[in-house]
């Protein structure tokens, strides 16, 4: 029988394996050009290693190992690749943008937004895809996701704008219990420093955003940024006109949702509460 091919390792950690060839390379005082002769590869190969394009195959971690004197480390690493991505790559720009935000503005009109999860929502979620993850994967990105909350707890707190449309609130993804305790989760986050939530009600009769969700950042040097977000994708947008059309586009679904005080109101009658 034919070997059995190697599955392509994710690319987050084809990255980081990358980024340790480079350092200990450097750290051995060789270049790209003297490292790929010493185990058999082309400068062109070794800078794709490097820069997380191409995965390192044991035989050349081994190889890497003895030249750089390294104790099997690379050869580890190579072994124990994982084969998935825990934040797939066309979601890490929106990962890397909102930890350093200065501002966030962000429309959902199909599941809580992420930084307003709960483990248990932010679960069922992940369970909800087709194909379907397995259990270790749930888990990991289910990690991954309430991992990036923080973001609204800094110290100096980011200023974070959330417009949901109510369909969102309504649908029991999980659930009753597991949708009960994510709206009293979003009851609290209303009153985080720099957080608004507002709902978009059902009753609306124009709807600025029926394209779908989207993400609007501003960095701490001032440039304003878009992420949107579709089926198996997803594009950064940082061209100013189209910026623009989305700035404005949130714009109105602000002044259409409810205020926050109403949403709170919105939420404590979905839970039943007084």
């Amino acid at each position: 029988m034919p070997p059995r091919k190697r599955a392509r390792p994710n690319a987050t950690a084809m990255r980081m394996v990358g980024e340790q060839v480079a350092v200990c390379r450097i750290a051995k005082g060789l270049t790209q050009r003297e490292l790929g002769r010493l185990v058999g590869l082309t400068e062109e190969s070794i800078a794709s290693i490097e820069q997380g394009r191409r995965p390192l195959m044991p035989d050349v971690a081994e190889a890497m190992d003895r030249v750089l004197e390294l104790p099997g480390v690379l050869a580890v690493a190579a072994q124990r690749m994982p084969q998935v991505d825990v934040i797939p790559q066309w979601a890490e720009p929106l990962i890397n943008l909102e930890q350093h935000a200065q501002a966030l503005s962000s429309y959902e009109n199909q599941v809580v937004p992420g930084l307003l999860q709960t483990p248990a929502y932010a679960e069922a979620v992940f369970r909800s895809r087709i194909p379907l993850y397995t259990d270790s994967e749930v888990a990991a990105q289910t990690g991954a996701r309430i991992d990036r909350q923080p973001a609204l707890r800094r110290e100096q707190p980011m200023l974070a704008s959330f417009v949901v449309w109510e369909p969102v609130l309504r649908c029991p993804i999980g659930g009753p219990e597991v949708l009960d305790e994510q709206l009293r989760h979003l009851l609290t986050c209303t009153r985080l420093p720099g957080v608004s939530i507002q709902v978009l009600p059902l009753d609306r009769r124009a709807h600025p955003a029926l394209d779908g969700p989207f993400v609007l950042l501003e960095t701490p040097d001032h440039q304003h940024i878009a992420y949107v977000e579709s089926q198996r994708g997803s594009l950064v947008v940082s061209h100013l006109d189209e910026v623009s059309i989305l700035a404005q586009r949130y714009a109105m679904l602000r002044t259409q949702a409810l205020n926050p005080d109403e949403t709170r109101d919105l939420l404590k009658q979905l839970l039943g509460d007084p």
